[in-house]
């Protein structure tokens, strides 16, 4: 069976609507698809149906945002209960807090002469929770830059006028969220925080000792000696084996559907953990 457990929709930060997700996982002969927004769970109603209708298994995801140090990384939760009341409560939390920062973010450009920003960047947002790339596509559209590097590098960089710094809750909150609506916790694709090797092993040790559950050893198409390394810090902090796509849009050959390595023959995988209902 073909597993792809992290990608994006309409609903967070991915291109596509969930039906169409849904269609792409068809064609890419995906047999067991977790639909991981950002923070919410949104488009998971309308993904079942399509699910459905595909002959896909779809087990209920999420990627929340979370803090390790000074830095933000992202824990992906699977198998939960959809009307686990600790789960909306914690997602609620979690999108006041990005409603504040986006007014906080529109406030500031404000203050160097942008106006409309935040009403700009909700409405390019559509269905998601409004963030700096939507920001950063509205400085686009008014003309204030040229592209969307640009945005960042004069305004929503680290360090710039609209650069609006948020601590997120600690992994053992997230971890425990999740727990607590019956799902598995795992630390998502550990080599894009720019770390040292050092300090992303201190990290997995980190996530394994707050409870974490599994690691994302293959995320998207990776080297295999990258492969290898993350199966052996697995086993190393008893954290079992996931893989995803974090497909967001088309064209990106190496975010693909279902398009990634297979997991080391050594690897626990996840679907095998008490919790995950695949």
């Amino acid at each position: 069976m073909k597993f792809d457990l992290h990608c994006h929709s309409h609903f967070s930060d991915g291109a596509l609507s969930p039906e169409l997700l849904l269609a792409r996982a068809k064609e890419r002969e995906v047999d067991v698809l977790a639909l991981t927004d950002h923070d919410t769970i949104a488009g998971l109603f309308l993904a079942q149906k399509a699910a459905d209708e595909y002959g896909i298994k779809l087990i209920n995801g999420i990627e929340f945002s979370s803090q390790w140090g000074k830095g933000g990384v992202h824990i992906v939760g699977l198998g939960f209960r959809r009307d686990s009341p600790e789960l909306i409560a914690a997602i609620d939390s979690q999108n006041l807090a990005r409603a504040s920062r986006a007014e906080q973010i529109a406030s500031r450009l404000a203050k160097a002469g942008i106006v409309g920003s935040l009403e700009g960047a909700q409405t390019l947002a559509g269905n998601a929770y409004v963030g700096r790339p939507h920001f950063a596509q509205y400085l686009v559209s008014i003309g204030a830059v040229n592209n969307i590097n640009a945005a960042f590098k004069k305004y929503l960089g680290t360090g710039k006028s609209a650069d609006v710094k948020f601590q997120w809750p600690v992994m053992k909150t997230v971890i425990d969220w999740i727990h607590s609506a019956g799902g598995v916790a795992v630390l998502a694709h550990p080599c894009k925080y720019e770390l040292t090797r050092t300090k992303m092993c201190a990290l997995i040790k980190d996530f394994a000792i707050a409870g974490g559950d599994a690691l994302e050893v293959v995320s998207g198409m990776q080297a295999h000696p990258v492969t290898e390394d993350l199966a052996r810090i697995a086993a190393a902090n008893n954290l079992a084996a996931s893989c995803g796509s974090d497909f967001h849009l088309p064209g990106q050959a190496w975010q693909e559907l279902g398009c990634f390595p297979a997991l080391p023959e050594a690897c626990r995988p996840v679907w095998e953990l008490p919790g995950f209902a695949a």
